[in-house]
């Protein structure tokens, strides 16, 4: 145990901050339901709920309990979208929850203008009219994944652009990959939540179309319905079908065989999120852990923390280390290192693999690391 306090210089202390990066791999069996076919719903990993207002997807049959929540999908639309009507008496299904959902999502991800009304999304992040989001799917990923943020330009989407998954010869259709290319140095800065990058269709420039955002921080993707540009609609309802592959395979009127506008209007948002289900093929980013630390260096010149004030340091007032020899440099061993508050409260320990040696022939600088 030491016999006096030494004061940290502000050259005694540094901070720094690192990265951590971990793939996330979320493949497109398990966002279509793996573990029930999917006409069921109660026991797979596909959750949905009374209120109707979005479906979650767990990595596992949702009652396990080694199940984790990964991502939560719905869709809605905005009330300036030429499919809104607001008519409380018109045949749109769940009206009200879409655009509820809508204005949500848009309050939270882009704000509101200067008139104090909530923003619209835009393809490209700016201001032009011609350029809104206004029928839009989201895909919120759960903490769990995302960690303190998304890494820019690592995220990929491979999604089919129509619920026609085959061809005439019995060939999947390939999917189309999104991505925020080159979002490493181009990304958005004006969301309230955070930063974002736009989603492309290709990865050279000019990149090709954008279709939706991800953000980064939220863990939220957008992306619009104009996506969708074959047949598009919700497998559940439809006839059931396997093929000789496993594979669920929609059909039917009620099935792939609706576009997408009638769609959004016509199905509940339960519907909407099975429908884009069965679309994704495969997503991947990685996620970002921010750990940041500060550093104290510890140092013992030659002439300090030589003795010790431990009650077994003496031996009948002689230096037990000393080996009897008077004539002998005193003698301590550190073990650990205490950091105090200024009032001498200890506020932290770290403890040394192996005693080190300290003698007034030699000086120490232990480095000594907080991660928070």
């Amino acid at each position: 145990m030491a016999n006096s306090f030494k004061t940290l210089l502000p050259e005694d202390v540094a901070t720094t901050r690192t990265l951590l990066h971990e793939a996330i791999p979320i493949t497109g069996t398990i966002v279509s339901g793996t573990y029930e076919p999917a006409a069921k719903t109660d026991g797979n990993n596909i959750k949905t709920f009374s209120h109707g207002m979005y479906e979650a997807v767990y990595d596992y049959p949702y009652l396990s309990s080694s199940a984790n929540h990964i991502i939560d999908i719905t869709a809605g639309y905005s009330s300036g979208s030429t499919l809104c009507v607001e008519d409380p008496a018109a045949e749109n299904v769940q009206d009200a929850k879409k655009i509820n959902i809508y204005n949500q999502m848009a309050q939270v991800l882009v704000g509101y203008d200067t008139n104090g009304k909530i923003k619209e999304f835009d393809r490209d992040g700016s201001s032009a009219t011609d350029t809104k989001m206004r029928n839009c799917f989201f895909i919120n990923f759960a903490r769990l994944l995302t960690k303190d943020e998304i890494k820019k330009d690592s995220f990929r989407m491979d999604l089919y652009s129509s619920s026609s998954f085959y061809t005439a010869s019995g060939q999947r259709h390939d999917a189309f990959t999104l991505g925020d290319y080159g979002a490493q140095t181009s990304y958005k800065t004006d969301s309230p939540a955070g930063e974002y990058g736009l989603l492309y269709t290709a990865s050279a420039a000019p990149r090709g179309k954008i279709m939706g955002h991800i953000y980064y921080q939220a863990g939220i993707a957008v992306l619009t319905s104009s996506y969708f540009t074959g047949a598009f609609g919700d497998p559940l309802g439809a006839a059931e079908q396997v093929d000789n592959r496993g594979t669920y395979v929609p059909s039917g009127p009620a099935g792939n065989g609706t576009m997408m506008n009638d769609q959004l209007t016509g199905s509940t948002i339960t519907e909407l999120a099975n429908a884009f289900r069965f679309n994704v093929d495969n997503i991947q980013f990685n996620n970002t852990t921010e750990l940041n630390s500060t550093i104290y260096f510890c140092r013992a010149n030659n002439t300090e923390f030589n003795y010790s004030s431990n009650t077994t340091y003496l031996s009948e007032s002689q230096i037990r280390v000393k080996g009897n020899n008077p004539s002998a440099n005193p003698v301590s061993y550190i073990t650990t290192v205490g950091l105090y508050s200024p009032d001498n409260e200890l506020l932290a320990v770290a403890k040394l693999s192996e005693p080190l040696k300290k003698t007034p022939s030699n000086e120490l600088t232990l480095r000594v690391r907080l991660d928070y």
